[in-house]
């Protein structure tokens, strides 16, 4: 197949190690853009990912899979053999876990020089809390990002797992191996790429770090131009029970949401005038509650006003826009995002859906180069490979 056709990374093999969360959709990310990515599942017949239909496991998308019991010494010299043939491995296990399988980098770089062995954790591979146990709402406490999320007065509000495993955690990974695997190409040694969650989501927070030290954002929640502290950049509610938001910052924008809301921009208090904002945001949330979510959006169509209507998640496949860019496919009766970014001559797309343990396997080893007698020698040794 043309490498146009296949996507930018057409060519590249990659080993992933069976996990949940930022693993997953960092081998997402590869195989959207053309990288055979071939998970190493579990033996038994357990599924792991999000515990459901293969069918609607997103993350699982475009790779192939053999089953492998790692604690058993010939499953982890077959993963060996697999990872000689690799260009990446990506894991998210703890610090120490695949070192103790005898599959940590140092064993795996000396049999394959040029392998980027990317590794991603909520504290990283080293420091205090490296050893211990953690989910995405416990790696951004440690930011600041949680802290500045939510309301004024109340508790910090989880932004689901988007600021941590899948922000911070699974793209700086997908990132750290497509810059060590292009600096392997000049130097011919591959390298540990170390992507901490809690260091991705650091970096992600470095605009709000930046405005605090220069004294112009306040270290508490919901006070500040970005975090719904002013009235003009927050959500709203409807007549209906549906929500708006906008966020004109710019004086020009917020001109132009003032008219189309149809109030008189002189008799409203200074959009600056901190004290005011209070009286402002009553202001606008009258409006806004006078007319429906869809009325507002016939109201603001078109315009600069920094408007949006808040979608449900059933609701977003829905809208004009996204079905005008195609961001959801629709190929299994259900929409799935497609792949992104866009590339011009080599874009990424979907193709075969999340493997089961095993599926996929033989023909992965045959495209990997492994004979039928090698592929016959896995199986022996108790891996599971499905041959269609």
């Amino acid at each position: 197949m043309n490498d146009s056709v296949r996507g930018p990374l057409a060519g590249l093999r990659v080993i992933e190690f069976a996990g949940i969360g930022p693993g997953p959709f960092c081998g997402l990310l590869l195989a959207d853009m053309g990288a055979d990515v071939l998970r190493l599942d579990r033996a038994q017949p357990a599924e792991l990912g999000l515990g459901i239909d293969p069918k609607y496991d997103v993350l699982g998308r475009g790779k192939r899979s053999i089953g492998l019991d790692l604690k058993r010494a010939e499953h982890a010299r077959l993963a060996l053999e697999l990872i000689d043939r690799a260009d990446a491995v990506i894991e998210g296990f703890r610090p120490g876990v695949l070192e103790r399988l005898g599959l940590g980098p140092e064993v795996c770089l000396k049999r394959n020089p040029k392998l980027v062995f990317g590794r991603v954790t909520g504290w990283g591979q080293d420091g205090p809390l490296a050893p211990t146990a953690g989910h995405d709402i416990n790696y951004i406490a440690l930011t600041g990002a949680l802290h500045a999320i939510g309301r004024k007065g109340e508790a910090p509000v989880p932004p689901l797992a988007l600021l941590g495993d899948f922000a911070g955690g699974a793209m700086f990974l997908a990132f750290g191996v497509v810059c060590a695997l292009l600096e392997a190409r000049r130097s011919g040694k591959g390298q540990v790429v170390d992507a901490a969650i809690s260091d991705g989501a650091a970096l992600l927070m470095a605009p709000f770090l930046a405005r605090h030290a220069a004294g112009v954002w306040r270290d508490e929640r919901g006070v500040n131009a970005l975090d719904g502290g002013t009235p003009w950049y927050d959500s709203y509610e409807t007549a209906d029970g549906a929500y708006v938001c906008i966020g004109p910052i710019e004086q020009r924008f917020y001109d132009e949401m003032v008219r189309r809301m149809g109030l008189d921009a002189a008799a409203l208090p200074a959009r600056d005038d901190r004290a005011a904002w209070p009286r402002l945001r009553g202001i606008f949330a009258a409006c806004f509650k006078s007319r429906t979510r869809e009325d507002w959006t016939r109201v603001f169509e078109g315009s600069d006003a920094c408007f949006a209507p808040v979608l449900s998640i059933a609701e977003v496949p829905l809208h004009p826009h996204q079905k005008a860019r195609g961001v959801f496919t629709h190929e299994h009766g259900y929409p799935e995002p497609a792949p992104a970014p866009r590339l011009s001559r080599t874009p990424g797309r979907r193709t075969r859906t999340a493997p089961r343990a095993g599926e996929g396997g033989a023909s992965a080893l045959a495209d990997w180069n492994f004979s039928a007698a090698e592929i016959s020698a896995f199986e022996a040794g108790g891996a599971i490979l499905n041959h269609q």
